[in-house]
């Protein structure tokens, strides 16, 4: 039987341009239900600018996305979003649970009080992520690791079927990238999808199974095996690529384990 339920994220000619100049042109892919998809590209390739798009954080000049078949205003419940530290006000007199509960807004709305149980659902997903400990702690005092996992531990909280997440791993320790991939492979596990944006060439065949190879356009999007190639890495990064052998080396250890 062919599976008729849509994508968990479909973009459809999506051009976004900032004073007239295209950041994103004319993209279009599906992504599959329950993948762990790495969005990667060269740095101004157009990966936030997408996710963004995606949010109707910004305008677009061209183009549709639907979220499990839907415009996005009614289906942004069911999504769930990580974004980049850089684009934080870590120096909001907030602490981690505060974050965290934040996650709950729409479930508790505006100007309403915060409860136990809301307290205690942030809490959960706090320890989730390591860092029950720190739930008291403002937000600025957290390492950037710690504040990395705060932010995952605000998407979790919202029980999402897609999570975007903006450089997930950026500038964060080893224990803190190993629990994070452990929570995509749990999200994994229970059905759910994330599209992630992601640097580091060596680990997306370790941490994905989908790719999406992007430099202003679609370079190519598929399973990681079939899509993630020299070939399309070359077209991808052109002479700016120096990883193809380390690259190459990862995919056949992959491939080894599996």
């Amino acid at each position: 039987m062919t599976n008729s339920a849509p994508s968990p994220l479909s973009v459809s000619d999506l051009t976004v341009a900032y004073h007239r100049k295209p950041v994103v042109w004319d993209i279009g892919f599906d992504i599959p239900q329950g993948s762990l998809v790495g969005i990667v590209g060269p740095n101004g390739a157009g990966k936030s600018t997408l996710l963004k798009a995606v949010m109707d954080l910004i305008p677009r000049a061209s183009g549709r996305i639907e979220v499990f078949g839907l415009p996005w205003k009614q289906a942004r419940h069911r999504v769930g979003y990580v974004p980049q530290r850089e684009s934080v006000d870590w120096d909001f007199p907030v602490d981690a649970l505060d974050v965290v509960t934040m996650g709950l807004y729409r479930e508790l709305g505006w100007f309403r009080p915060v409860r136990r149980r809301h307290r205690d659902r942030a809490m959960e997903a706090l320890d989730r992520v390591g860092i029950a400990d720190l739930a008291g702690r403002q937000i600025s005092q957290l390492s950037g690791g710690q504040q990395q996992r705060t932010f995952l531990a605000r998407a979790l909280v919202q029980d999402a079927d897609l999570y975007l997440m903006d450089e997930p791993f950026a500038a964060v320790d080893a224990s803190t990238e190993r629990a994070i991939v452990e929570i995509l492979r749990e999200l994994q596990r229970t059905g759910r999808t994330a599209a992630v944006i992601h640097h580091d060439l060596q680990t997306v065949p370790e941490y994905f199974d989908y790719v999406v190879l992007l430099n202003m356009r679609i370079v190519a999007h598929g399973p990681v095996a079939e899509a993630f190639t020299t070939e399309n890495l070359q077209k991808t990064y052109g002479g700016r690529l120096t990883l193809l052998d380390e690259v190459s080396e990862a995919m056949r250890r992959r491939e080894r384990s599996m």
